[in-house]
Order: C-alpha cells, then sequence, then structure tokens
C-alpha cells in the first residue's frame, strides 16, 4: 500500500509539476490534466491510443511540411548559424569596446576641458575685444608717462601716477598692472632726478615754488627731507658756481666769491624762506618736537665757515695792498646778511687781524734783513754830515695831517732805509689797522728794534778796533739818532696808528688810565737804550741838540697815518 501510495504521489507531482514550475506549455498541459480530471475510466482508456494516433498525425504533417518546405528550413538553419557567427563577431568587438571605453572617457573630459578653457577665452577675447579701447589707454599709460616726463609736463605725469596707484590698489594680483606700476614708478625716478636737477641750475624763486610743489605730490620725501633735499641741491649749485671762479689770482678769486656768495647765497635763503615755514615743527613718530628751524640754521653757518675758510686761505695766499678793498666788501657781505639774521662780521675781524699782523711782521723782517745789509757795507766815513744840518739840500715842507721823519736820519742811510722800510709797513698796516693790534704792532717793532740794536752791536765790535777819532764821533751821532729820533718818531707813529682815546675807549677806560695797563702802542725806548748808553756821548760831549721825547705833543695825531720824506737810497711814501 505504501508503495502504491508514493507511486501516486509522484505521478501527482509531475502532473503538477511543470504547471507549478511555470515551464513550457504550462497553461496548455494545465488544461489538459483538468480535462483528464473530467474523463471516465473508459475514456481514459481510449485516451493512450488517440494520443499516439494524434502524434502519428501531427509528425505526418510536419514531415509532409518539413518535405514542402524544405529550402524555407535551409535558409533558416543558414540565418541561424549566420546570426550566431555575427552575434559572436558582435560579442568580440563589445569586448574590444569596452577596453577602449575608459580611454574614450579620459580622451572626452579632456576634450571637455579644453572645451571649457576655449570657451573661457573666447569669451575673455570677446570681452578684450569690446573693451579694446580703455585696455589700449591703460596698457599706454607708462610710454605717456614717460613722455609726459621727458617734455617737462609734470601735472599730467603726476596724474597718471596717482591714477596708477589706484589701480595697484584696486588689481594688484594682475600680471599686467604690476608691470604698468613698474614702469610707472621708473618714470615717476626720472621725474625725481629731473626735479632735483632743476634745484641745481640758476632758477627762480617761481620755478622753485612750483619744482617743491611737485616734489611735496610725490610724496616721497618728508617736510625735513625735502628742506635737506633743497638745501643740498641748492649748495651744489653754488659750489659749481664758486668751482668756476679763477683761483689763480688771490684777490681776484676771493672777491669774486664774496660776490656770488653775497648774490646767489642771499637768493637761496630767500627762496627757503618763501617756501619753507619754520613756524610749525613737524612731529618725529617718537613724538618730540623738532626744530626744522635748525636745518637752515646748521646749513647757513656751514656756508658760513666754507666762506670764511675760503677767505682765510686766499688772505693767507696775500692780497697786496689791497686788504681794506677786501674788507669793505666782506663787512658788506655780512651786512646783508644780517637781515636773514647770519651776520658774520664779527668773525671777520680776527681774520684781517691776523693777516695784517703777518703782513706787519714780514714787511719789518724785510726792513730789518735791509739794514744788517746796509750795516755790512756801511763805512763811517762816507757819511755826507751836511745833509743832516741846517743848509744843504732843502728839505720839503711837511704837510698837514702828516708826520715828517726827522732829517737827522738822512746822514745815517742805513737808519733812512730802515725808517722807510718800516714806513712803508705803517703804510700798509694804515689801510687796515684794527685797534687790537696794538700789542701785537709794538712787540713785533719791539723784537724787530732789539735786532737792530743787536746788528749796531755787532758792528761796533767788529769796527772798534779800527775807529779813528772821527769815526768814533759818527758812530756815536749814529747811535744817538737813533735813539733819540728814530725810536721817538715810532711812537709818535704807532700812537697815530692806535690813537690813546680809542684804545682806552676799546677797553671801557678813561684815557688817564691807560698807562695802568701797561705801554699800549708805545715802544720801550729805555729798554732799549740800555745795551747802546755806553756808545752814546755824554751831555757836556754832545754837540746835537736834545730830540724831542717821546712824550711831546704828537703833530700828526689827528692825521690818516705816518708820512715820510724821500730819503736816500730808499723808495719815497707818503702819508
Amino acid at each position: 500500500m505504501a508503495a502504491v501510495a508514493a507511486e501516486e504521489a509522484r505521478l501527482l507531482a509531475w502532473l503538477r509539476g511543470p504547471a507549478a514550475a511555470g515551464g513550457p506549455g504550462g497553461p496548455e498541459l494545465s488544461a489538459y490534466v483538468a480535462e483528464l480530471a473530467a474523463l471516465g475510466l473508459a475514456e481514459l482508456g481510449r485516451e493512450p491510443g488517440r494520443l499516439a494516433a494524434e502524434r502519428a498525425r501531427v509528425g505526418a504533417e510536419t514531415r509532409r511540411l518539413a518535405f514542402e518546405h524544405y529550402r524555407a528550413f535551409i535558409r533558416s538553419a543558414e540565418c541561424t548559424g549566420r546570426a550566431g557567427r555575427g552575434f559572436g563577431g558582435i560579442e568580440s568587438r563589445l569586448g574590444s569596446l569596452l577596453e577602449r571605453l575608459p580611454a574614450l572617457q579620459d580622451a572626452c573630459r579632456n576634450f571637455m576641458r579644453d572645451a571649457e578653457e576655449i570657451a573661457c577665452s573666447r569669451r575673455m577675447n570677446s570681452l578684450t575685444l569690446n573693451r579694446h579701447t580703455e585696455i589700449l589707454e591703460i596698457l599706454e599709460i607708462p610710454q605717456l608717462m614717460d613722455t609726459c616726463v621727458r617734455n617737462g609736463y609734470y601735472e599730467e605725469a603726476l596724474e597718471l601716477a596717482a591714477y596708477v596707484r589706484r589701480l595697484e590698489r584696486k588689481h594688484s594680483s594682475i600680471p599686467v598692472i604690476q608691470g604698468i606700476v613698474d614702469e610707472v614708478r621708473q618714470s615717476a625716478q626720472l621725474m625725481l632726478n629731473q626735479l632735483i636737477q632743476q634745484l641745481r641750475t640758476n632758477i627762480q624763486l617761481p620755478a622753485c615754488l612750483r619744482v617743491i610743489g611737485y616734489l611735496r605730490r610725490m610724496d616721497v620725501f618728508t617736510e625735513a627731507e625735502l628742506r635737506i633735499k633743497f638745501l643740498q641741491a641748492r649748495d651744489a649749485w653754488l659750489r659749481s658756481i664758486q668751482a668756476s671762479i679763477p683761483d689763480d689770482d688771490p684777490y681776484f678769486h676771493i672777491t669774486k666769491t664774496i660776490e656770488a656768495c653775497r648774490v646767489h647765497l642771499f637768493d637761496i635763503v630767500t627762496q627757503y624762506r618763501a617756501i619753507f615755514s619754520d613756524e610749525e615743527p613737524l612731529l618725529p613718530p617718537e613724538g618730540q618736537a623738532l626744530n626744522e628751524g635748525a636745518i637752515f640754521h646748521g646749513w647757513v653757518l656751514q656756508k658760513v665757515s666754507e666762506f670764511l675758510r675760503t677767505l682765510e686761505r686766499d688772505l693767507q695766499r696775500g692780497v697786496g695792498g689791497r686788504l681794506d678793498s677786501l674788507l669793505g666788501q666782506c663787512m658788506y657781505f655780512g651786512l646783508s646778511f644780517s637781515r636773514v639774521g647770519a651776520d658774520f662780521r664779527g668773525q671777520l675781524a680776527p681774520l684781517f687781524q691776523r693777516v695784517a699782523a703777518a703782513a706787519f711782521g714780514k714787511a719789518v723782517e724785510e726792513a730789518v734783513e735791509k739794514f744788517r745789509e746796509e750795516m755790512n757795507s756801511y763805512t763811517l766815513i762816507s757819511t755826507p754830515a751836511v745833509l743832516g744840518g741846517s743848509t744843504g739840500v732843502p728839505v720839503p715842507a711837511a704837510q698837514p695831517g702828516t708826520l715828517q721823519p726827522p732829517m737827522v736820519l738822512l746822514d745815517f742811510p742805513p737808519l733812512a732805509c730802515f725808517l722807510n722800510g718800516l714806513l712803508v709797513a705803517f703804510n700798509d698796516l694804515r689801510l687796515c689797522c684794527p685797534i687790537a693790534l696794538a700789542q701785537d704792532v709794538t712787540a713785533c717793532l719791539e723784537e724787530a728794534l732789539g735786532e737792530v740794536t743787536k746788528t749796531i752791536l755787532a758792528f761796533h765790535r767788529a769796527e772798534e778796533a779800527a775807529f779813528s777819532g772821527r769815526e768814533q764821533e759818527l758812530f756815536a751821532q749814529f747811535c744817538t739818532a737813533f735813539l733819540e729820533d728814530l725810536l721817538p718818531y715810532l711812537n709818535r707813529c704807532l700812537q697815530v696808528l692806535f690813537p690813546p682815546a680809542q684804545i682806552a675807549q676799546a677797553m671801557g677806560i678813561p684815557p688817564t688810565q691807560l698807562q695802568r695797563f701797561g705801554r699800549l702802542g708805545r715802544i720801550d725806548v729805555v729798554a732799549l737804550r740800555e745795551p747802546l748808553a755806553f756808545l752814546l756821548p755824554t751831555p757836556e760831549e754832545s754837540s746835537t741838540p736834545c730830540p724831542e721825547g717821546d712824550t711831546d705833543p704828537l703833530p700828526g695825531e689827528q692825521g690818516n697815518g705816518p708820512g715820510e720824506a724821500p730819503l736816500p737810497d730808499s723808495p719815497a711814501v707818503t702819508g
């Protein structure tokens, strides 16, 4: 029983399986199974035969159709083969296509990227074409800036520079803009050099105002730096003017230097004061007030110091007898500078004082040397004893306001030549004779007279053994003339050159108290008399009347200076 049940279950599963599985002929099979289920047993018994007959009929029909339509089946088979081979080729080509698809995908991406770039470039080119005029104007700014600077159109150049600075602030990341900015800066530097170079020329005040205005608008220097640049440039121009003055003749060089400094330096000062204001000091970063006037004051002091050095150098080189003219020009120069608060006349006096003292000392040294030479060839026998008398050669009358030299010195040519040399020195000193030189001139004269005394003593020692009575008498007269005539006359000359009243006024004391301060402006005759005292005759032996002492009234004290009558073997010097 169990086996029969299992066989039935398998049959039922087979009958139901194809329908349940949904295989081929599923609906027809289900309908057929349902039809079998509705048949009776007899009909079920005949069903296999019917099915076999149906199968045979269907087979015969199939063979008939195959015989009748065999060409169609052949073509169908061939078509199926060709379709299979075609599908095989398609499959292989699809494989190769799939292998190439990644490369194609990358190429497409590159193409898309290039296409986007080309499209962006095209848009930029289109925009550039639309803005061509504006872009061209911007690109031409450096060339336009250079043209404006080289042609002197500084106003337009400053406007272009300001426009470029605005472009830089807005588009500093654009390389083209950076290139334009760099080129414009180079042109601005050229303009700065040109403006400063203009300050190094003979520029007038209106042009100076324009140049400084341009420099301020360029905003390159601070106010203090701008003042320094202005003074440096104008100083360079002034130095070029001074360097062009010929340096061969010291007098010509210093007079032209004085004229150039007085005119051009005063113009520079006027320009500076018109351009810059010293009333409002700048505040440096530390917060401490800076006096900008110190810049100008220091520069003026420097120029005055340079002028004084030039003056001192040329004076040392020698200006001849034109010291008074030069002093007048320098004093006028200092007076003109007093209007700008730079009066330097007080510094001129020591310079001219030293030069005058040096020139006087040199002239006195030459006179002493000439006296030595005369004494080396002097013989007492050849002394013309009649020249100093009351008869003989007529003596010219003394002119008012002059000092007449002692005519007794004509008997002694060495003393006459020595006095002439001193008178030449006095006349040169009179042209520029400050009171402060009184002590120096007196000391120089005393030293020279001391040398003369030594020369006289040396002559006496060398010739004493060979002196005759007449020669001894003449030599005593020689010494007497030196001490009693020459020295008092030199004292009178000194008091004319340096009046005691002026010395007392300069010292701020009454003239009556001047002797308390020593022998100012007077030679110490007593000290010079001592070495020669043993050579002088006694008052009883002396036949020469006593000459005027150094305390006698001064006939020429109100005159312009010492005078001289012509003496033998010496030049004539007028007062």
